[in-house]
């Protein structure tokens, strides 16, 4: 969230959460600590031309008369559906980070949809348009729509949890094809480091809690995320002078540091920061499972 009126946005949010909560509700709520999120291109376009599937919204984009009613739409505020690069502010806020062909790739990965648009001389509603037609995809997507004051301020709400909403990553082989968001290599070592020992948004016992116990009871799973007999053996130890994320939004593609040890269903997979080759984990279910 951008600006003063988002920031009231966020007063708002709080407060009916809060007076919900109150109320004997049960909600519960998670966050990544960035001030950008990712998705795609489908974002910036109104619901109604992706009816059908990706090979149906390129039918329609390919048509004159509905790529300029789409554009038109793209351009103007709306209460019918979320348009995440007016939310942006800027095409220049906007960062394409995935393709499914090389050429884009070589191309365009890692420049803003504000700097493709100069390169094809088009407007950056017109831009989107053409990567989304030309790659057959949604096209990967950072928007940056948030400030840290909000993230902040997220944090420390109390029922807060945390979440990389990200993929597991390596940085090499595949993976090295696609840009990403740093989330998925930085999110929980960004909240110990940068939050918690720097900054002092929360303390390190609460922002453990909040990474442990609090997700894993707000998913009802049970016998994890807590230290206690008879639970599952799931341990990490770090060194909370040196835990540190490294991952950008240039160079996403970097292991967090500070890390020791991990032992996952009481095997260790992690042993003075090098991974042992052991893979003990296994399927987690909570209680929305139905076995078929």
């Amino acid at each position: 969230m951008a600006g003063k009126s988002n920031w009231n946005k966020l007063d708002s949010v709080v407060a009916m959460i809060d007076q919900a909560r109150s109320e004997g509700h049960r909600i519960t709520t998670d966050m990544y600590n960035y001030v950008a999120g990712a998705t795609g291109l489908d974002a910036s376009m109104p619901t109604w031309v992706q009816e059908g599937g990706i090979n149906d919204w390129i039918k329609r984009l390919r048509d004159p008369a509905i790529r300029k009613k789409v554009v038109a739409e793209m351009k103007a505020p709306s209460d019918q559906w979320e348009n995440l690069m007016l939310g942006a502010g800027s095409p220049e806020n906007v960062l394409i980070i995935g393709f499914a062909k090389d050429s884009l790739k070589s191309l365009y990965m890692g420049k803003t949809l504000g700097e493709i648009a100069k390169l094809h001389g088009k407007s950056p509603e017109e831009t989107a348009i053409d990567l989304v037609i030309t790659d057959s995809t949604r096209i990967e997507t950072v928007y940056f729509l948030m400030n840290e004051e909000n993230v902040k301020r997220q944090i420390a709400l109390p029922y807060m949890s945390f979440g990389s909403d990200a993929g597991s990553m390596a940085p090499e082989g595949v993976f090295l094809k696609s840009s990403n968001h740093p989330r998925a290599y930085g999110n929980f070592a960004r909240l110990l480091g940068k939050y918690t020992r720097d900054e002092k948004v929360i303390s390190l016992e609460e922002a453990i809690r909040k990474l442990t116990s609090l997700p894993a009871g707000n998913l009802g799973i049970k016998k994890r995320g807590a230290l206690h007999v008879g639970n599952y053996a799931d341990v990490v130890m770090f060194n909370p002078e040196k835990i540190q994320d490294h991952a950008t939004f240039e160079n996403p593609h970097q292991y967090a540091t500070g890390m020791m040890h991990v032992v996952v269903n009481g095997t260790v997979v992690l042993e003075n920061g090098e991974h042992t080759g052991a893979k003990p984990g296994r399927v987690v279910r909570g209680p929305g499972w139905k076995k078929e």
